[in-house]
């Protein structure tokens, strides 16, 4: 195999070298990193002052990426790094097919890690799994290169994102903070906890829960600690686990099953070498089939528009790929068909910074998703599951949408033939 003898850390010269060696054929080589909290920006920097020209590909990316010409920023989950490239190059593709996309479309030449130190010969991509066993799989099956920057500071969990380091081509060692955002800048205000106190009044003790990072989530779990025997199956979590965790509300007995995480120093001391944690692949994590086998599964998920007909938009602003599909998808069509399962769509009534009702006629960007079990916000439950189209026009309407557009959505839906 190409590269430096990974034992002990290589040198930054040895990288660039091999580096040189293997791409000295490929016009525009393919980048994959480590992405949301975890990206390797020691080595990001490494390749970008030794290529002149490739493909970043990295998932919800961060600000602070190289921004040049020669370089074009690749994803399938567009993040604050790369919402604004001009050079964009959005792939549309749920979650859980990414990983094949690295071995029919988007082949690797390289993929840069962010670990753990080494345990027993091994090191952990610890909060960021993910898509990153795949892409590790299809580099190496190429030929291609893969660079661990290895940290301390990572959490070692256990599950697919252990990698001996023999395995490694090479590796540089920092000791730096992981950059691990405990929330979005949505604050959790009156309106989020009365949707969150909505959707906590849904779950039950023993269900099966994955939701997201944001306001709502924040406002529904501290709602859930009297419960007993939840468990945790999701695309993410973050520090509200933990509140689930000292409360007693987490079954001991289930693995808590995620992809990756974001949160706090306290989240990163939880999870390191916890043995009722499990890091999986996204393949595994977001299969639908898996996702169905889990007792009570309820998933709540967000969006920025929902229409009549109850069609989510995730996505896109103004045709504009804000995001990307993600898990969302993936969950949806996981949870309804759970046994006693349900997939919440849960959204505040009225966009403040656009001023818009988030509840519209008929969406007319891409759909994320549909066929939801319930849309909730602040004004009430909309009811949508085993109901005629009619129905869910009118629940919608009548208990999700904002008062003061609810007369024009009455008109609409007529128009639409809903009414």
């Amino acid at each position: 195999m190409v590269g430096v003898v990974p034992q002990s850390p290589s040198t930054e010269a040895e990288i660039t070298a091999t580096l040189r060696d293997l791409l000295a054929t490929t016009k525009q080589p393919r980048i994959v990193a480590s992405g949301n909290g975890a990206i390797p920006w020691e080595l990001v920097r490494l390749i970008d002052a030794t290529l002149p020209t490739y493909r970043l590909n990295i998932l919800n990316a961060f600000p602070g990426l190289p921004w040049r010409e020669g370089v074009v920023h690749e994803t399938s989950f567009v993040g604050a790094g790369m919402r604004k490239s001009p050079g964009l190059a959005y792939v549309p593709a749920r979650l859980s097919l990414v990983p094949r996309l690295f071995r029919r479309a988007l082949f690797p030449d390289v993929v840069l890690l962010h670990t753990s130190a080494p345990v027993n010969g091994k090191v952990s991509m610890g909060i960021e799994v993910n898509v990153l066993p795949g892409a590790v799989e299809a580099c190496k099956h190429r030929g291609g290169l893969v660079i661990a920057q290895v940290n301390p500071r990572m959490p070692y969990t256990f599950g697919d994102g252990e990698i001996a380091v023999e395995d490694l081509d090479a590796m540089i060692h920092v000791d730096s903070p992981v950059a691990m955002p405990a929330r979005t800048d949505a604050p959790v205000d009156e309106v989020a906890q009365q949707i969150g106190e909505y959707c906590a009044n849904r779950i039950s003790s023993g269900a099966t829960l994955q939701m997201g990072i944001g306001a709502v989530p924040d406002a529904t779990l501290p709602r859930l600690t009297k419960l007993r025997g939840l468990g945790i199956w999701s695309e993410m979590f973050s520090d509200g686990l933990l509140t689930l965790q000292s409360s007693g509300a987490l079954d001991p007995d289930r693995y808590v099953v995620a992809s990756f995480a974001m949160g706090s120093e306290e989240l990163l001391q939880w999870m390191h070498m916890n043995p009722q944690l499990r890091m999986v692949r996204t393949e595994v994590t977001n299969d639908p089939p898996r996702i169905s086998r889990q007792p009570l599964m309820t998933s709540i998920n967000t969006a920025l528009q929902v229409d009549l007909f109850d069609q989510a938009n995730a996505s896109r602003i103004n045709a504009r790929i804000h995001s990307g599909f993600g898990g969302q998808t993936d969950f949806v069509v996981g949870a309804v068909h759970a046994r006693g399962g349900q997939s919440m769509m849960a959204l505040k009534s009225w966009h403040p910074k656009a001023n818009v009702s988030t509840i519209v006629p008929l969406i007319d960007e891409p759909v994320t998703s549909f066929q939801h079990t319930a849309v909730i916000t602040e004004n009430g439950i909309a009811e949508l599951y085993g109901r005629s189209e009619k129905e869910q026009a009118a629940a919608l309407i009548e208990n999700a949408a904002h008062p003061k557009v609810r007369d024009e959505l009455w008109e609409e839906a007529a128009e639409l033939g809903l009414a």
